[in-house]
């Protein structure tokens, strides 16, 4: 780092500045103004200093919605702090502000006397317009009780750049920099990742990485010199204490992207990833596609049922097959599951569920896939269910689907949504080979005693067997197999055997399972919150405030969903009440009180927002003071 950068982050650290636990703050503005950038900085520069966090992005589902107005804003939200960070926040305390959308869109959100950072330069009567304001917000006492502070940050912004000679559109687009620079003296950040970033993103182009850098450190600057005061106060955040080891910061999609790998090297498979684009499981696509690496081929198909089928070609050939989509496109995959079942095949399907029905709403977040992935099939056609509960938990439940799939002969379909899948969180990155080695065996002699639908004794499963295996040649397909030699059969009695076959194999994985526990508390109070996915943050941290209040209530969150561990129904019946809320119109909790006659309740959301903690405290509370 040059001197005077060095000397530039020195005078920050030592202005003086109040000391926080915790923070939430929202960056929002059009979606060309570059707001997922900004987070995405801002929480990389967190991590670095030490801090946990959770973030939540939020983005228009148009690739260019119409600038200037709400249909068209772009939001990050971070919470950042010295203990463990659960969640994103239920509210955020700062919000900057870069137009008139952005504000009418995020105002409610805001925490009460939070304060907001506007951009005064968006503020035109053009743009107020297009944001439906009647009136300007900042004379009719909308703002009241707020703590304001108006920056022309778009003129700042080209004063900082025009020494580099750029147009004003592109002067303009470096506006979300120099907010970010504020914001990192806000924070006692130091820039001087994110310059590094910049000097490696714009390399070929020295006047864009110049102006950029200009850009970040004005702002970052106009915060030591403006002599704000008491309008825009430093706050200070002290980092977390962790335990030693190598951390970085994780989102959903490289937890399961990078899971994956690791299971398919743990289980000596080459991996076929196919998959078509889709909101937002298009992210491990891309992820894949960049990844170089022996053993794994990535391809981009005509369709999703061609990227189905291409999964399954794989794993017929002997590779691990895996498909990811979002609820449409799972859809449209149905017919090819049903064949992965019934050929008994290893396959992984990644379902990044988004709010529905139809295309609904493609970059907000729901759980309600669950139906769809226990019963979404032509017949009886049972498969394994597992659900992610974090970023960094995407990472492991990866790995144990490649496990289970293979090991079954059984495809796998893992859970995770819009909100974890852009949601990132620190993540103690793990020894791979600590990790558990499961190497496939396929058959390749005995063909005298050889038959294609003989199971193991252990686990149900059929043999695996690559094709051109000298005398091991056998049938496969959808239609109904003769049991034990694969041969087509349509007999009744065969036909239910097969079925039974089939769902007991599925059943048995609850043998190989971790028994169920609780995520918090001590297994026996009067209430269990019960939860699946990514709703585990919000659900965790409230558990843990009534806890800390003298409730009696526990938390219990399921990774495995099909089948169930075994125990959890004994876990369950320990409890006078049952809640389970999801991000959906109750689809867990029917399963749960069909499965074991519990009368759970339901507390539903689907509003493409994940639970906020103080929703779970109101419901926890009402239930323990009503069942008193």
């Amino acid at each position: 780092m040059p001197q005077q950068e060095q000397d530039h982050t020195s005078a920050t650290l030592t202005t003086a500045a109040s000391t926080d636990r915790a923070v939430v703050v929202r960056f929002a503005g059009d979606s060309g103004d570059g707001m997922q950038l900004t987070g995405s900085q801002f929480t990389r520069t967190t991590a670095m200093a030490g801090h946990d966090l959770a973030t939540l992005p939020s983005f228009p589902a148009e690739i260019r919605a119409p600038a200037g107005t709400p249909f068209g804003v772009s939001s990050f939200q971070i919470q950042f702090g010295a203990d463990r960070v659960a969640t994103p926040g239920d509210a955020p305390e700062v919000l900057v502000a870069m137009n008139p959308a952005a504000l009418a869109v995020n105002l409610p959100d805001l925490a009460a006397a939070g304060t907001v950072i506007l951009n005064s330069g968006g503020f035109s009567k053009r743009n107020l317009a297009k944001a439906d304001y009647a009136q300007d917000p900042r004379d009719d006492g909308t703002l009241d009780g707020f703590q304001v502070i108006e920056l022309d940050i778009a003129r700042l912004t080209k004063e900082a750049v025009k020494p580099f000679g750029l147009s004003q559109a592109e002067a303009l687009r470096c506006k979300n920099l120099w907010a970010l620079g504020l914001t990192y003296w806000m924070y006692g950040h130091d820039p001087a990742a994110t310059l590094t970033w910049i000097d490696e993103k714009f390399a070929a182009r020295d006047h864009l990485r110049e102006a950029n850098r200009a850009a970040l450190l004005a702002g970052h600057a106009y915060g030591e010199t403006a002599e704000l005061g008491a309008t825009l106060p430093r706050r200070a955040v002290p980092p977390r204490q962790r335990a030693p080891g190598l951390y970085r910061t994780v989102t959903g999609a490289e937890g399961l992207t990078w899971g994956l790998l690791a299971g398919s090297a743990r289980a000596d498979l080459p991996m076929v990833f196919a998959s078509y684009p889709i909101t937002p499981a298009s992210n491990l696509l891309h992820l894949m596609a960049d990844i170089e690496c022996e053993g794994l081929r990535t391809l981009q198909a005509e369709d999703e049922i061609a990227a189905a089928c291409a999964a399954i070609g794989a794993s017929y050939s002997g590779a691990l097959g895996v498909t990811a989509s979002s609820g449409p496109g799972i859809a449209l995959k149905t017919e090819a599951l049903g064949l992965a079942v019934s050929a008994e095949l290893p396959l992984v399907v990644v379902n990044c569920q988004r709010g529905g029905p139809s295309t609904g709403l493609p970059t907000k977040t729901e759980q309600s896939d669950l139906y769809q992935a226990l019963y979404g099939r032509h017949g009886d056609a049972p498969l394994a269910v597992l659900a992610a509960a974090t970023p960094g938990d995407c990472f492991e439940v990866a790995v144990e689907a490649v496990r289970l799939a293979t090991r079954y002969m059984v495809p796998v379909m893992v859970l995770a949504d819009g909100y974890l899948v852009n949601a990132a969180e620190p993540w103690r990155v793990p020894d791979v080979n600590g990790l558990a080695h499961f190497p496939v065996h396929f058959r390749t002699d005995d063909p005298e005693g050889f038959q294609p639908y003989q199971r193991d004794p252990a686990t149900g499963a059929r043999p695996w067997v690559r094709p051109g295996t000298p005398d091991l040649e056998h049938r496969i397909g959808g239609l109904e197999k003769a049991e034990g030699s694969g041969h087509i059969a349509y007999e009744p009695e065969n036909h239910q055997r097969m079925t039974d076959a089939r769902a007991a194999k599925v059943a048995g994985i609850a043998r190989d399972i971790p028994a169920q526990t609780v995520a918090a508390g001590d297994g026996d109070g009067r209430l269990a919150v019960v939860g699946w996915g990514s709703t585990y943050g919000a659900l965790n941290q409230a558990v843990h405030r009534a806890r800390a209040q003298g409730s009696a209530v526990d938390h219990i969150h399921l990774r495995y969903l099909s089948p169930f561990p075994a125990n959890l129904g004994e876990l369950l019946g320990r409890y006078d009440h049952v809640l389970v809320p999801e991000l959906n119109n109750g689809q867990l909790v029917n399963v749960l009180r069909a499965r074991f006659g519990i009368d759970a309740r339901s507390l539903g959301q689907v509003t493409g927002q994940p639970f906020k903690v103080g929703r779970i405290e109101d419901a926890i509370t009402s239930i323990l003071e009503a069942t008193a």
